[in-house]
């Protein structure tokens, strides 16, 4: 028999609910069928085609390189199946399902945290899973299906497009800058504490901002994200480079030279090119990048 002889076109609605929930007892759940029930019809799929398409990880189920493979395929398949029901009804099919939004933790949770209940609000079946983290999403590998990057990609079916620029300066606390002084020319920031980046886990080069500023500057203390590092600027251990977004909430925090250290970065938003057209994927797109121009004053004072 052929390989399509034996492929029950049926299974591939079990892989899409393990690919998007990333753990089966969710998917089944989902489904509503039983934990065994997901497995089998996985097993029957892989066998079918004879390929494995996922494998156990410790935190969940993750899809090998054929399961993205058929993955995308299975939701271009789902694209326009609900397509045709749309021509076939004359209405608009619901936009729902689950959307994972990897984030850099500072925009994350700092900015896109507390906008996306409004969202919800428009299309309350939508599942959003917003993973707030300083890390690179894989989008090949199913880990978010939209991302928010620093730097546009390099290889991969990615579909990238520029979100915002932001403006950068140098904090400081009003306690801070009470007990050491305030400084009046770059060539005195090594004589002050500075907050910045672990090296080593600097997930992107856009984040290595100290020697940029002045090659003498040391950091006494270093955390693998911006969250962290805003709350030690906050309890005034020292000076730290922050997004103007995350500062301007803080008003314990002052501006520290001014227009002298001013830095510049800017935000992607990347998608697989084979989930750029789904309903759910192109609004929740679009509310990213509505939001994020609504605030342009926030990103680029």
């Amino acid at each position: 028999m052929s390989m399509t002889g034996r492929l029950d076109w049926d299974d591939l609605r079990y892989l899409l609910a393990v690919a998007r929930a990333g753990r089966v007892s969710l998917a089944a759940k989902r489904l509503g069928v039983d934990h065994s029930t997901v497995i089998r019809r996985i097993g029957v799929l892989e066998e079918a085609l004879g390929a494995r398409l996922v494998d156990r990880g410790p935190t969940g189920y993750d899809l090998t390189d054929r399961g993205v493979t058929l993955v995308g395929a299975a939701e271009q398949m789902e694209t326009a199946a609900l397509g045709a029901l749309d021509q076939i009804s004359g209405v608009d099919t619901q936009i729902s399902g689950a959307v994972r939004i990897g984030a850099p933790d500072g925009f994350g949770t700092l900015f896109l945290a507390g906008r996306l209940g409004r969202l919800i609000g428009l299309h309350p079946g939508l599942e959003l899973q917003l993973v707030a983290m300083p890390r690179v999403f894989s989008l090949s590998k199913r880990e978010a299906d939209l991302a928010i990057s620093l730097s546009p990609p390099r290889s991969g079916r990615l579909v990238a497009s520029k979100l915002t620029d932001y403006r950068l300066g140098l904090y400081g606390s009003d306690a801070y800058l009470a007990r050491r002084g305030t400084p009046t020319q770059v060539e005195d920031l090594p004589y002050h504490s500075f907050i910045g980046y672990i090296d080593d886990l600097l997930y992107t080069p856009e984040l290595d901002y100290l020697a940029e500023i002045h090659p003498g500057i040391r950091a006494g203390l270093r955390s693998a994200g911006l969250v962290a590092q805003l709350q030690a600027a906050r309890s005034g251990f020292g000076l730290c480079v922050l997004p103007h977004f995350a500062a301007a909430a803080e008003p314990g925090l002052v501006p520290v030279l001014p227009g002298v250290v001013a830095l510049v970065r800017t935000l992607y938003l990347l998608t697989h090119s084979d989930l750029k057209d789904l309903p759910r994927i192109r609004a929740v797109s679009r509310f990213v990048v509505e939001e994020t121009r609504k605030a342009r004053d926030l990103f680029m004072p």
